[in-house]
C-alpha cells in the first residue's frame, strides 16, 4: 500500500511539473499609467504616484508665496542626491526623473541640471567656441542659478513570517534655500504594502 501512494505523489508531481512546463510564456503590452504590483517591491507606479503627490504638498506651502513676494520671479530648484537607504534596488534616478517632471508640469517651478548634465553642458559650450558660428555659439557665464536644492531618503521596514511579508516604505524629502541654508519645505510619505502567497489546494 505504501509503494502505491509513493507512485502515485510520484506520478501526480511528475504531472504537475509537465503541466508547468508546458505553460507557454505570453506578453501583453499595457498602458504605463496601468497600476502593477506583480513582486510588491517598489515599482514604477510608485516612483511616479509618490513624486506627484509629494511636489504637490512642496508647491502648496509658504515658501514659494515668500519667494515671489521677495525676487519677484519663479523659483528655480535643482535636484540633487536622493538617498536609496531602503533594503531593495530602487531606481533612483527614474525617481529623480518623477520629480523634476512634476515640478515642470506644474509651471511653477523652473528646474536646472544637475551637477553631472552640467558638466556635459559645459563641455559642449566648449567645443561650440571652436566650431560654431559666432551668430549661433552660447556664451559663458550664463547659466540660472539654483535658489532651492531639493534632496531627501528612502528606507524601508519588513516584517516577515512563514510566507507572507509587510513592507514599510518612508519617503523623506527636503527644501533647502542655497542662499541660507534654511529647510524651507519637509515632506514625508509612507506606503505599506502586504505580501502574501495563495495556499494551492488539490
Amino acid at each position: 500500500m505504501r509503494v502505491v501512494k509513493l507512485v502515485f505523489w510520484i506520478l501526480m508531481g511528475a504531472l504537475l511539473l509537465g503541466c508547468f512546463g508546458c505553460a507557454k510564456k505570453t506578453v501583453t503590452r499595457i498602458s504605463t499609467d496601468t497600476v502593477t504590483d506583480l513582486s510588491g517591491r517598489w515599482n514604477d507606479t510608485d516612483s511616479r504616484l509618490v513624486s506627484e503627490e509629494m511636489i504637490a504638498d512642496c508647491l502648496m506651502h509658504s515658501w514659494k508665496p515668500r519667494h515671489w513676494e521677495t525676487y519677484k520671479e519663479k523659483p528655480v530648484v535643482i535636484v540633487g542626491i536622493i538617498r536609496n537607504k531602503s533594503s531593495e534596488h530602487i531606481a533612483v534616478d527614474t525617481f529623480i526623473g518623477d520629480i523634476e517632471r512634476a515640478f515642470i508640469n506644474s509651471g511653477e517651478v523652473a528646474i536646472v541640471a544637475s551637477a553631472e548634465e552640467r558638466e556635459q553642458v559645459r563641455d559642449e559650450r566648449a567645443d561650440q567656441q571652436d566650431y560654431a558660428s559666432e551668430e549661433t555659439m552660447k556664451r559663458w557665464g550664463m547659466e540660472k542659478g539654483a535658489d532651492y536644492m531639493m534632496g531627501g531618503v528612502i528606507t524601508t521596514i519588513t516584517d516577515e513570517e512563514e510566507g507572507e511579508k509587510v513592507v514599510f516604505y518612508q519617503v523623506d524629502l527636503n527644501l533647502i534655500h542655497l542662499e541660507d541654508n534654511s529647510k524651507v519645505w519637509l515632506g514625508q510619505k509612507k506606503i505599506k504594502k502586504y505580501i502574501g502567497r495563495k495556499k494551492v489546494s488539490f
